[in-house]
């Protein structure tokens, strides 16, 4: 009886650590799931032990809460970032970019950012470009040991993280913090989400 109650128990917590997550991540601008699961944990005013969803949960609530609170908007938004990258990937094309993260998947928002992942044989390579393009970009702290460095570039419009590997990462499968396998697309494929999504419109 005490493990069935602890299980419904735990279950509550994490649905309702998800949901508030989802919505600071669509409201706030916090990037980061891990980041917002545990600032709701704190605003829900719950132990440190308890009991953390997994990234597909916020993601889930994430994407309801878009889905009822900011519509169009969302849409409209997650289709100019992935224009966006749409260009920048064109310019980046000597580093073998790939689009990932939420505006590949769809649910970047108004805060959402651009990730785009290079391979190349240095850094220094891709800074050296930025600058002689006259691209004012700024050193992020990597998500992952993999990364060589992350340039980020902030538009007026939108951000975008140059995540950059060494070339020979290309080959490996990128995975998310629980183990999923990170979907990436180049930017042929990118170019077709955009022109389906003007044919849906359409």
């Amino acid at each position: 009886m005490n493990d069935r109650y602890q299980r419904k128990h735990n279950a509550r917590q994490r649905a309702r650590i998800a949901a508030l997550a989802g919505r600071l991540i669509a409201e706030d601008g916090i990037n980061d799931p891990t980041l917002a699961k545990r600032k709701a944990a704190r605003l829900l005013r719950l132990p440190d032990r308890a009991s953390l969803p997994d990234d597909l949960e916020v993601e889930a609530e994430l994407r309801t809460h878009q889905r009822l609170f900011q519509g169009q908007e969302q849409q409209d938004r997650n289709a100019f970032l992935l224009r966006t990258a749409a260009q920048l990937m064109s310019k980046l094309l000597r580093f073998n970019p790939y689009l990932t993260g939420s505006v590949l998947e769809g649910s970047a928002g108004r805060y959402g950012e651009i990730d785009i992942q290079l391979f190349t044989d240095s850094a220094k390579d891709v800074e050296i470009f930025l600058l002689n393009e006259s691209m004012d970009f700024r050193h992020s702290v990597p998500r992952t040991d993999r990364a060589e460095a992350v340039l980020t570039l902030v538009g007026a419009a939108a951000v975008a993280n140059l995540i950059i590997y060494p070339r020979d990462e290309e080959r490996v499968s990128p995975r998310t913090r629980d183990g999923r396998v990170r979907e990436r697309a180049r930017l042929d494929a990118v170019n077709r989400l955009i022109s389906d999504s003007l044919d849906r419109i359409g």
